[in-house]
């Protein structure tokens, strides 16, 4: 089955335009590299919850917008491979300090996902 890294960010809405310009260019070098699928997605139908919630899980603030995304792999052992390589890449090199993201990182949360029902 194939492997997912799924992310859920929260992205100033001031700042939307440099998030998907930073997106599409990390989308390109991760489909380079192998990956099989890259997505972002801004929230449309998302609201707070009174325990849990995508906003209340990156704790989003005024003005900001929560964003979900994810990138496909065959394998884990794909997704390593191909994680390394980006990580290498000198194209992504300012998106690897997280003073100059268009959002806080300090917030973001990340995983890897083992794929166990595909329809």
């Amino acid at each position: 089955m194939s492997y997912v890294d799924g992310f859920v960010v929260p992205v100033p809405k001031r700042s939307r335009a440099a998030y998907e310009r930073m997106a599409r260019k990390a989308g390109k070098v991760w489909r380079e590299h192998g990956a099989l699928a890259y997505s972002e997605c801004m929230a449309d139908d998302v609201k707070w919850g009174t325990r849990t919630s995508f906003p209340r899980s990156v704790k989003q603030k005024g003005g900001e917008t929560v964003w979900f995304s994810w990138i496909v792999y065959k394998s884990r052992a794909h997704r390593d491979r191909v994680v390394a390589k980006v990580m290498k890449d000198k194209r992504l090199a300012a998106m690897m300090d997280p003073k100059g993201l268009p959002f806080d990182a300090r917030r973001m949360i990340y995983g890897g996902f083992k794929v166990r029902v595909a329809v």
